[in-house]
């Protein structure tokens, strides 16, 4: 079993910033692309950045400059800091890893999401 804990939302003023983090935990045998989404109210969740096992970073568009991936291996985390955030950014944040538990085959797992609100 494979477990995935998102933290570190809340609600900050247009402009500000904030850290999130997941980590991993279970039988993980490897991790590959771990990545962050979000899903804003009525809307479909959309992709906000990736990171390869290499490191190689992919951000969405609005997301480029203002976002940044990164990954802890040893820790099996990765976080997402934002900056210069917008009332736009507003949604529920989910981290996303492709993970090979030991004994079974690669599979995609999801985090519980994490509520980010932008607003003054």
């Amino acid at each position: 079993q494979v477990h995935l804990v998102e933290s570190g939302g809340g609600l900050v003023q247009p402009g500000g910033s904030l850290r999130l983090s997941c980590a991993a935990s279970g039988s993980i045998s490897s991790i590959n692309a771990m990545g962050w989404y979000r899903q804003a109210p009525g809307k479909e969740r959309e992709l906000v950045a990736t990171i390869t096992n290499s490191g190689t970073t992919n951000y969405a568009g609005s997301m480029k400059g203002r976002f940044t991936i990164s990954r802890d291996n040893a820790k099996n985390t990765v976080y997402l800091q934002m900056s210069s955030l917008k009332p736009e950014d507003t949604a529920v944040y989910y981290c996303n890893y492709e993970v090979l538990p030991r004994g079974r085959s690669w599979s995609n797992y999801w985090g519980q999401g994490t509520q980010v609100t932008v607003s003054s």
